[in-house]
């Protein structure tokens, strides 16, 4: 059976199709007999009322999705809770697509986004080179704000944090360790955050004279990936073989940890490892794990709030790029005596 129409409700209330919009739209303007007369006919009819037309005719739609590079990891669940929180309190609902790291995937994902003509969307970009795509969406009338990336042009919000500070951050510890042979574990590339967090250790570096970063790229963030690498870099010869590990996240982190320790090394005293992210498995590791940390709800929410001002303001909004700093947590796995 095809659902009630509102004109069915005028109906069986006994009233006009004015009358039952009121009641949806603005139940003060409405006598509490005549209002309680429709609900009750709402209710035996089972209307349900079409709010995505609604919206559309309005030419706006109270829906506001989030494109992460990868929903499996913790960090972005973390920023995905952040923005909930505040596209639910102002009465609009947050979709999750997932990229996959993949720049075809992450197209589909915006294209069918823009068909449903959704309100705005929050994105972590899986490389700089989407910017021409993102210039379509707002140029069609969608804000568009970054999460977890700089925004790189003035058209647009961002929410980030200084990753070059983080992998310095991260390298100069190991350093002040004593640790000279140090790996960055890390891919791709093309993940702005990844090569960010990568010129951080870099720069950490240069002033050593007789320091040495080993890069050592991944294919995608994942404790697999990180299990692979570390397979790589403990089979190095002895004096070629980093005593310490820095990886882009805490998932290659882990993947790491894994490796090394079924290969008998110990953490630290072998190899010492440092995470990004400070997601919630890092702390709770077999050997807690030293991390960057990122105030991942932060960055959702304010990404949130950014987006919600935009849709809000129009043409009168001032775009804002805001940059947050990163934290070292060290724990076990990188907390050793120095080495000689």
């Amino acid at each position: 059976m095809p659902p009630a129409s509102i004109k069915e409700v005028a109906q069986h209330a006994g009233v006009s199709l004015g009358t039952v919009s009121n009641v949806l739209n603005r139940p003060e303007m409405v006598a509490e007999a005549t209002r309680r007369r429709v609900l009750d006919a709402i209710a035996e009819l089972g209307y349900v009322r079409n709010d995505s037309a609604r919206q559309l005719r309005a030419g706006r739609s109270r829906t506001i999705a989030i494109v992460v590079l990868d929903v499996a990891n913790p960090f972005f669940t973390d920023v995905v809770r952040g923005a909930e929180q505040v596209i639910e309190a102002a009465g609009s609902m947050l979709v999750v697509c997932n990229s996959g790291e993949n720049a075809a995937r992450e197209d589909r994902h915006l294209e069918l986004l823009e068909e449903q003509r959704v309100g705005g969307i929050l994105i972590t970009p899986v490389a700089d080179d989407r910017q021409p795509v993102l210039k379509r969406l707002i140029d069609r009338g969608i804000p568009v704000v970054l999460v977890d990336r700089g925004a790189g042009t003035a058209n647009r919000c961002s929410v980030a944090v200084d990753d070059e500070l983080g992998g310095r951050l991260a390298v100069d510890h190991l350093l002040e360790r004593g640790h000279r042979r140090i790996a960055y574990v890390g891919g791709p590339f093309g993940i702005a955050q990844v090569a960010d967090r990568h010129a951080g250790a870099s720069a950490a570096v240069a002033g050593i004279p007789d320091a040495d970063l080993i890069v050592a790229e991944t294919p995608n963030l994942t404790v697999a990936s990180g299990r692979d690498a570390a397979r790589r870099l403990v089979t190095r010869p002895m004096g070629k073989r980093p005593t310490a590990i820095f990886c882009a996240n805490d998932l290659l982190a882990l993947g790491v940890l894994q490796e090394v320790t079924t290969r008998g090394l110990r953490v630290p005293d072998d190899m010492a490892i440092v995470g990004y992210d400070d997601i919630e498995f890092a702390g709770a590791a077999a050997v807690p794990l030293s991390s960057v940390r990122q105030p991942r709800e932060q960055l959702g929410r304010t990404a949130a709030e950014l987006l919600l001002e935009e849709t809000r303001d129009g043409a009168d909004h001032q775009h804002r790029h805001v940059v947050f700093q990163p934290e070292l947590v060290v724990r076990q796995s990188s907390r050793q005596a120095l080495i000689p």
